[in-house]
């Protein structure tokens, strides 16, 4: 996409170049040490999102869907497009909410990691001097965010993996997605997330991220409860925990306990779980959600006749999330995968091939949605964000500023 909506706006052109720094901590830091320690950040003194140098109150949710390793893969090239071509910062937004993959995604981002960092890293590119909280080298990180598979050392898997949850299930089952009624039966998983709370301790050792209203959805594996870590009325827990917990696939991934409670995938209640944030007098909510599609296929593979159905229903249901907040008088923008994007994540989501592939195309075809008439108009007025935020600094590595500026970027 070579004309951005930076250009197309004048308006919003003018507003990025005397855009005001807004003072924050960050997860990342360039040569003079990456990623430092955010987890005593508290919810005050970070500028309220949306806000900037001329004062502009929009106020604006961000929100990423679940949709596995390749859903991961087309969040990270689509939240690049969408800093790229609208000249925002994501991690600015009043409230930013994640759901598995979207958990991972957006705790990055909200944590101080540009979203052109995470498509040069998934890329295999290494940065002189970066390093993580702990001093590592960040090349040494996880290439697919945490998407590394081992198991987890405890007994087989024997019946259901939450009794409580399979039983009540029959009872109620007609007030429960169908992930819920069937997450409760099938064997518990067996892989450890241990992987996945590395990568975001890389970023965020222990604690929250320092943005003051960033959730993370997870569900009780005994009520099937949907919970968002980070909201005021959320147990207490440590982010890599709270992301783990988001990932963990029912029947997959091994369970995560945060206080006395076991945790499974967000998703199970909601792929994009866009609802929650209703009630919060957002002007405007951006969603991109994987696991949905603009253009679903016909599917002639029985192989793939099971990924048909489940975007049919995740479609439906966040058609449905939408008009509750627009109902509201919040307008929404929704990004979904189409028919390109489908091609290269192919109906395994899980799958690790192809992911920058993946990236790739996110970039090219998100690009393309937010320039639809509706959505540009949507967007024209979104406040803009330090240039070192959007896009990759010219300078090398040894010049950038300390990557902490960079998420103070506003």
């Amino acid at each position: 996409m070579s004309a951005t909506l930076v250009r197309r706006n004048p308006r919003l052109a003018h507003a990025a170049a005397g855009y005001e720094k807004i003072p924050r901590e960050s997860g990342l830091q360039g040569t003079r040490g990456m990623m430092s320690d955010n987890g005593t950040v508290g919810r005050k003194g970070v500028a309220p999102a949306g806000a900037n140098g001329s004062g502009a109150t929009k106020r604006i949710g961000l929100v990423l869907g679940a949709g596995g390793i390749q859903g991961g893969a087309w969040l990270t090239g689509g939240l690049d497009a969408v800093a790229d071509e609208t000249g925002w910062d994501p991690a600015t937004a009043e409230i930013v909410v994640g759901t598995s993959a979207g958990s991972m995604i957006g705790s990055l981002c909200a944590s101080g990691i540009p979203p052109w960092f995470m498509v040069a890293h998934s890329a295999g590119e290494t940065f002189e001097g970066v390093v993580d909280a702990e001093g590592r080298p960040a090349a040494e990180a996880d290439r697919a965010a945490g998407a590394t598979f081992r198991l987890q050392r405890a007994l087989p898997p024997i019946g259901p993996g939450s009794w409580q949850l399979a039983l009540t299930s029959l009872v109620n089952a007609h007030r429960r997605t169908p992930t819920t009624v069937v997450a409760g039966w099938i064997p518990r998983g067996f892989i450890s997330t241990e992987p996945l709370k590395d990568t975001i301790r890389r970023v965020v050792p222990h604690g929250w991220s320092p943005h003051p209203d960033h959730w993370v959805v997870a569900c009780d594996y005994a009520t099937g409860r949907r919970t968002a870590f980070g909201r005021d009325d959320a147990p207490p827990a440590d982010l890599a925990d709270a992301v783990a917990a988001s990932c963990a696939i029912p029947g997959f991934y091994y369970p995560v306990e945060i206080g006395d409670r076991r945790y499974v995938d967000g998703g199970m209640y909601s792929t994009s779980n866009l609802d929650v944030v209703r009630g919060r007098g957002l002007d405007l909510v951006i969603c991109l959600n994987p696991t949905s599609s603009l253009h679903p296929t016909r599917a002639w593979n029985p192989a793939e006749w099971v990924t048909r159905l489940v975007r049919d229903g995740t479609g439906r249901r966040l058609g449905r999330e939408a008009r509750t907040l627009k109902a509201e008088g919040t307008d929404v923008v929704l990004v979904q995968p189409v028919a390109e994007d489908l091609a290269a994540m192919g109906p395994n989501l899980m799958s690790r091939r192809n992911r920058q592939r993946t990236i790739e195309v996110a970039r090219e075809t998100v690009a393309a949605q937010l320039h639809s008439a509706e959505n540009e108009s949507l967007l024209a007025d979104l406040p803009p964000g330090r240039p070192e935020k959007i896009r990759r600094p010219d300078a090398p590595p040894s010049e950038w500023p300390g990557l902490l500026e960079l998420s103070s970027a506003a």
